[in-house]
């Protein structure tokens, strides 16, 4: 029997809000790759903890793991350029929008499964809000496609990600799974910014240092409440439920960063929140 009790209901809540507020303080960090790169020094130290204490996982499992931890990189990099290029109300909801879109299609088309009439609606759901957001103000002009492109990339990884994870999580425990993964992608960053910074990293670092830390704790948060509340069995409703963070994230756009949220952006990031929920029952 499935347990979606209000605890659940209050958890999954909170790590959609912190899942987009960790989003917003990565996209104003002063330097975004720095910003990403100190997040991952919190996933390296914290990972690098919990693996201590958790051991070795079944040999199994490496593969999922090392591939999951590629992926991410990959995810972040793509999310940095995604707010390199673009307003954050824009292109994080077409990029959590885009990953359920993602895989529900390739399970019609690769996979061969029959969707329900419900599901089938919020595919199309999502469609609509997608393309909604990216002619928020009328045809997208040249300046804008990068964001929408990196966006929607970002989606592509995060559709990646999620299907090694489903298939890794059945070869280990979570944590033990989710702590190595963290661990594993942690320094790449860091690295990738000593390298485009270089001596001046030492300088830079002082004006992101505080958010950027933050950040990753904020992250590692919002995923550890995710696993928690997916130990109530309920994992289908828990994820359509997480991704209110779409309209969290359109929200502090427009309270906090100081974007322009007109009424096609409010509907689209409902359209693609609500499409999510349909497509996970």
């Amino acid at each position: 029997m499935l347990v979606f009790s209000p605890a659940v209901v209050a958890v999954t809540l909170l790590a959609a809000v912190l899942h987009a507020v960790w989003n917003a303080v990565a996209h104003q960090a002063p330097d975004r790759l720095l910003g990403f790169a100190l997040i991952n020094v919190a996933y390296t130290v914290i990972g690098g903890l919990a693996v201590a204490v958790l051991g070795l996982p079944p040999a199994g499992s490496w593969p999922y793991i090392i591939g999951s931890a590629l992926i991410h990189v990959v995810y972040q990099l793509l999310l940095w350029a995604s707010y390199e290029f673009g307003d954050f109300s824009q292109v994080y909801p077409v990029a959590r929008g885009t990953a359920p879109w993602v895989v529900a299609v390739l399970e019609i088309v690769l996979l061969h499964r029959a969707m329900p009439v419900v599901q089938l609606i919020g595919v199309l759901t999502i469609s609509a809000g997608l393309v909604s957001m990216a002619l928020d103000r009328g045809r997208p002009t040249r300046a804008q496609l990068p964001a929408l492109a990196a966006a929607v990339a970002t989606g592509l990884a995060i559709a990646a990600y999620t299907v090694v994870d489903a298939s890794g999580v059945r070869t280990t425990p979570v944590l033990l799974y989710a702590a190595w993964m963290f661990f594993l992608q942690g320094p790449v960053l860091p690295l990738v910014a000593l390298a485009r910074r270089g001596r001046r990293l030492t300088t830079e670092v002082r004006k992101s240092a505080a958010g950027g830390l933050v950040g990753g704790v904020l992250s590692l948060t919002a995923y550890g409440l995710v696993l928690w509340a997916q130990t109530s069995g309920a994992t289908a409703a828990i994820a359509a439920l997480r991704e209110t963070s779409i309209v969290i994230g359109a929200i502090i756009g427009v309270a906090f960063l100081g974007e322009r949220l007109g009424r096609r952006r409010i509907a689209a990031a409902v359209l693609v929140a609500a499409g999510i929920v349909l497509v996970s029952l």
